[in-house]
């Protein structure tokens, strides 16, 4: 069993928490529209509008005429508090990753959803980040090819709608309000194309047969235990926190919806991958592979440990990445839906693009170049496949 000493001080690093749209502003009230289109009109266009995402430094511009191949003298590394980035977790925590990185200084931020960790990566707050596949995508698209890279996969599954205990089919779910974690994320263009799917209506700006509030997990949970939703698609630890301490119910768990034809693993779909902005890349490569040796001895010792141990020490990291540890069954269920795997399962990401056009978060266009698994197959010894969309 994990003990304190794993996560010990002079592994851990400075983290910053940092909530996706937080601002002095007082949050939006639920069933008010205004500015959720103009926050959609963002994800097709110029950035995702959330900048108060972003943490309040400045960044160090690049130096000049750098030479490529130099370890960056700092990586600033975002991933989440949510059980799906668990290898991020155990990697900052029991300094795998800072290890591998030698005397490049590794800063964390947390955040709660993806667009807000992609407006970061885009702004030159962070370096890399741990995120789920449609941001990546959209980010990709609006810059035309030049703003990402998928590096690795870090976590397939994990995801589900739950709902009230009344609501029993997709039938009931017309004039129902829905939680998503942010307006672009994995989790909202999943839920608004199974909508579709189901003959169901949406609008980003919240309207339609069904209305879907994107809102912060946190918020979610307490809003589903007041009434005020009737249900959420949702990562985990967050799906089970609303099925075991709110009383929810699985409609779709999203597995069910992934045969396998398109990766060969059925019931697997990304969830959490890990990116990287172009420029670092290009500038320092030396420190990307780093990186992807610390991930990936963070997902072998997520796959090797004791289901005990594997929980206390995801637990302990979440503590100091989120504020708060699970309960024992929540985090037992989360971690019973979750497959930890570097392979981000590149021949679903066709089906997530137009699945992020369906939801109207993202255009049509060509994703070819998205992944460079090269850094990943040399580190692993493996053959990850990048589907003909990228390096491998």
């Amino acid at each position: 069993m994990a003990n304190s000493q794993d996560i010990s001080p002079q592994n851990q690093q400075a983290s910053t928490r940092i909530v996706a749209g937080q601002s002095a502003k007082p949050k939006r009230p639920l069933g008010l529209k205004i500015g959720v289109a103009a926050a959609a009109l963002a994800l097709l266009g110029g950035g995702a509008a959330v900048a108060s995402a972003v943490n309040n430094s400045t960044p160090a511009p690049a130096a000049d005429g750098a030479p490529a191949g130099n370890p960056a003298a700092e990586l600033k590394l975002g991933y989440f508090g949510n059980v799906t980035h668990a290898p991020a977790l155990v990697g900052v925590s029991k300094g795998l990753i800072a290890d591998e990185l030698g005397s490049t200084k590794l800063s964390t931020q947390v955040f709660n959803a993806g667009p807000a960790a992609i407006e970061a990566l885009n702004a030159g707050a962070i370096d890399a980040t741990y995120i789920g596949p449609n941001p990546a995508i959209n980010s990709f698209v609006k810059s035309q090819g030049a703003s990402v890279k998928i590096i690795a996969g870090a976590a397939a599954g994990g995801a589900q709608l739950v709902v009230k205990p009344e609501i029993n089919s997709p039938a009931d779910l017309r004039g129902k309000t829905l939680a998503s974690p942010q307006l672009g994320g994995t989790q909202d263009v999943a839920l608004r194309a199974w909508l579709t799917s189901q003959g169901y209506k949406t609008n980003v700006d919240g309207s339609g047969d069904v209305a879907i509030n994107p809102t912060e997990n946190a918020q979610t949970l307490k809003l589903f235990q007041d009434g005020k939703l009737d249900g959420a698609w949702l990562p985990e630890p967050w799906a089970s926190r609303l099925v075991l301490t709110a009383g929810a119910k699985v409609l779709v768990d999203e597995k069910d919806l992934w045969d396998g034809s398109l990766s060969g693993k059925p019931g697997e779909f990304p969830t959490t991958i890990l990116i990287v902005n172009q420029k670092f890349a290009s500038d320092h490569p030396d420190t990307v592979k780093a990186l992807l040796k610390g991930h990936v001895k963070s997902v072998e010792w997520l796959n090797a440990a004791p289901a005990e141990e594997k929980a206390t020490a995801i637990n302990a990291a979440l503590k100091e990445a989120a504020g708060a540890e699970l309960k024992a069954d929540v985090i037992d269920r989360s971690l019973k839906n979750i497959v930890f795997t570097v392979d981000p399962l590149a021949g679903t990401y066709q089906k997530l693009l137009a699945d992020g056009v369906t939801a109207g978060t993202t255009k049509q266009a060509d994703i070819n170049g998205i992944f460079d698994l090269r850094a990943l197959n040399s580190v692993s010894g493996e053959k990850t496949s990048a589907a003909g969309l990228g390096k491998e």
